[in-house]
């Protein structure tokens, strides 16, 4: 299978859940380059390239993985401007979250999320969703035009 990995966007408060996250994905060299950030803020910041990504490469993330309970902004808030913005809203959006309230779920989808995903508390399953939701979304998915797709030479 010949795989381009990409870049990912990962906007998560949680250093133990940034630490798991990362290790699945490594585990089968899912992306080049996730860009962890932790807060909402900072998850726009990248988008919009300001602050401290002003001059960051051009081109959007493959994927962006949001967590609803951040600081500054929140998930739900992120995913309202990346949404309801022409130059971002075909970035597959997914929440990666330990939220089970309906109104975030409801919310989440009313607003164009593509995938809802509850973070298990045991260790195994945690990784192994994140696995799965790395191969589907940057190996299966065919994103859409204008992402940024970096190869390594091998």
């Amino acid at each position: 299978m010949n795989i381009s990995p990409k870049r990912i966007l990962f906007a998560e408060d949680n250093e133990n859940d940034v630490e798991l996250t990362l290790t699945a994905l490594n585990e089968y060299h899912l992306a080049n380059e996730v860009i962890v950030v932790p807060d909402g803020e900072e998850a726009l910041d990248y988008l919009y390239y300001r602050g401290k990504y002003q001059s960051r490469e051009k081109g959007n993330p493959a994927l962006v993985l949001l967590d609803i309970k951040m600081p500054k902004v929140d998930g739900i808030e992120v995913l309202r401007r990346i949404k309801s913005d022409q130059q971002l809203k075909m970035i597959p959006a997914v929440i990666l979250t330990s939220s089970r309230e309906e109104r975030d779920l409801i919310e989440s989808y009313k607003l164009g999320v593509n995938a809802y995903v509850v973070k298990p508390v045991d260790f195994h399953e945690f990784i192994n969703g994140v696995k799965e939701l790395g191969l589907f979304w940057i190996v299966i998915n065919e994103p859409p035009p204008g992402t940024v797709a970096i190869t390594k030479n091998r």
